[in-house]
């Protein structure tokens, strides 16, 4: 038998774990996706927290406007 539409989300939603963002301004992204390879081990979520600084520094660069520095970052709350 093939795979439900169910089982592909699932496993497609695994893949990402989402974290809220909150700058040094105040500001605050949620939900933001940072792969689940990058974070485990003895690190924890340590490693999310650079995987959104460099993207922010790319998408800061291709915009002309750059984010501010990040003051905490923790993960989404489950829904």
């Amino acid at each position: 038998m093939g795979r439900s539409s169910s089982n592909r989300k699932a496993k497609a939603e695994s893949e990402f774990v989402l974290f809220d963002v909150v700058y040094e301004d105040g500001t605050r992204r949620s939900n933001r996706r940072v792969p689940g390879s990058a974070l485990g081990g003895l690190d924890g979520d340590a490693p999310a927290l650079a995987v959104i600084e460099e993207e922010d520094r790319r998408l800061g660069e291709i915009s002309g406007n750059p984010r501010p520095a990040i003051k905490s970052i923790s993960r989404s709350p489950v829904r």
